[in-house]
């Protein structure tokens, strides 16, 4: 089988900042992988490196065999689905959620070319998929941050990726919109079989369906493998403790 997602030694740095260690990685299609660390990790920089937005200092990313370049990494992020902590769009732009989810096709069609009528009604097909449809006219800025990420969630799934990237996604929810987004994120799953990566550093919000586990720490990859043997105490210590 093909991977879905193959890093091979990758190492990125910022000035003298190194960010990842020779990172190497391989996750299959249709896996959903969480990865699982600490504050500074480097978990977020590994989403970047995957989405294509990450400086590589050395080593390859490969997805679906093909390795990724300068010339191609416009098509391949058109393929990937990206949800940020919270919606990177500034509440005080006079977007409303509909016109937020649909900026999710720029990927794909580009900044001059308009979303067609199927494109639009897609996107109003995501929101009553999300029960959001009563925000369509809401300004992203007038909603709640759970609300914000449906849709951040279905501005994702409009671009129809094969890979979804989500980091710390339930990150600064209350209780009750925790657990509703990580629902969500399960149905997802289950509904589109989407090869899932979800950047997390708790523990106790890792998603029933997250097969495999990869645990970070500083910049390297402590362990990987099956959730069982990922989350046992000597490997948790190893990451959260100094």
């Amino acid at each position: 089988m093909t991977p879905a997602i193959e890093i091979s030694n990758v190492t990125v740095s910022y000035f003298e900042h190194i960010a990842l260690r020779g990172i190497s990685l391989q996750i299959n299609p249709g896996e959903f992988v969480s990865i699982l660390g600490p504050n500074g990790a480097g978990k977020t920089t590994l989403l970047t490196v995957i989405n294509g937005l990450g400086r590589i200092h050395s080593g390859t990313v490969r997805l679906f065999g093909e390795q990724v370049n300068s010339r191609n990494i416009r098509q391949w992020r058109s393929r990937i689905g990206y949800v940020p902590q919270s919606l990177a769009l500034d509440p005080r732009l006079p977007f409303d959620c509909e016109e937020a989810i649909q900026l999710g096709l720029y990927g794909r069609l580009g900044l001059f070319r308009s979303p067609a009528s199927t494109d639009r009604e897609r996107a109003r097909e995501l929101m009553r998929y999300f029960r959001i449809e009563h925000l369509m006219h809401r300004p992203v800025g007038q909603i709640s941050g759970g609300e914000r990420q449906k849709v951040a969630l279905a501005r994702a799934l409009l671009q129809e990726p094969k890979i979804l990237l989500l980091d710390e996604p339930t990150a600064s929810l209350d209780r009750r919109s925790v657990n509703e987004i990580l629902s969500l994120i399960e149905e997802i799953y289950h509904r589109y079989r989407l090869t899932v990566v979800m950047v997390t550093h708790q523990v106790e919000q890792l998603p029933a369906v997250c097969g495999q586990v990869v645990l970070m720490k500083a910049g390297r990859i402590i362990w990987q493998g099956e959730r069982a043997k990922a989350l046992v105490p000597d490997r948790l210590e190893q990451i959260f403790n100094d």
